[in-house]
């Protein structure tokens, strides 16, 4: 059930909304947690927050739990973007529904960035500390929105050198 809420409620900034839940009122997660299973999620193929779903569940609950996590997180969202396709369709052409599409995008732009925002003090606790991991995200945002390479690439080359550093890191340094 708690997963089919998230589902109603995650349309456009859904990092946001499943942190909050999740990490705030359910509190099954801590925070750390919380941006580590977001990040193995990220990497997996598919929406971030179903790969989530399904690693929550199935954690929890084992196959029956991811498979229920997921179904509650497609569910209702699903039924309920069909009724907005077809809605949509009739009504398109009125400029009042693009400004009013173009404002949701802003809000949901504004939602993520906040969401972000929350995960800065678990960057305090990353083995690569605070200004290389802050390195990483701005270069990120530089490749992605200033330069508009594809997420793909940004994802294979930052996030793969920021994979390396942090398991070089964690490696136990020999002591001569």
């Amino acid at each position: 059930m708690s997963f089919a809420w998230l589902g109603l409620q995650g349309f456009g900034g859904v990092l946001a909304v499943v942190q909050r839940e999740i990490v705030d009122r359910k509190q099954w997660m801590s925070l750390s947690e919380f941006a580590e299973e977001w990040a193995l999620a990220q990497t997996l193929p598919g929406p971030n927050v179903v790969n989530l779903s399904v690693m929550f569940g199935g954690k929890h609950f084992g196959p029956t739990g991811a498979l229920a996590a997921m179904s509650g997180l497609l569910l209702l969202p699903g039924l309920l973007m069909l009724a907005i396709v077809f809605t949509f369709q009739a009504f398109a052409h009125l400029p009042i529904v693009a400004s009013a599409l173009h404002g949701m995008g802003a809000a949901a732009a504004g939602m993520v960035m906040a969401a972000g925002w929350r995960f800065m003090p678990s960057i305090r606790q990353h083995p690569l500390g605070v200004v290389l991991a802050s390195l990483f995200v701005i270069q990120s945002f530089v490749l992605v929105a200033w330069l508009h390479w594809p997420l793909a690439a940004v994802i294979a080359a930052v996030g793969g050198v920021a994979c390396v550093l942090t398991w070089w890191r964690l490696q136990p340094q020999e002591t001569p």
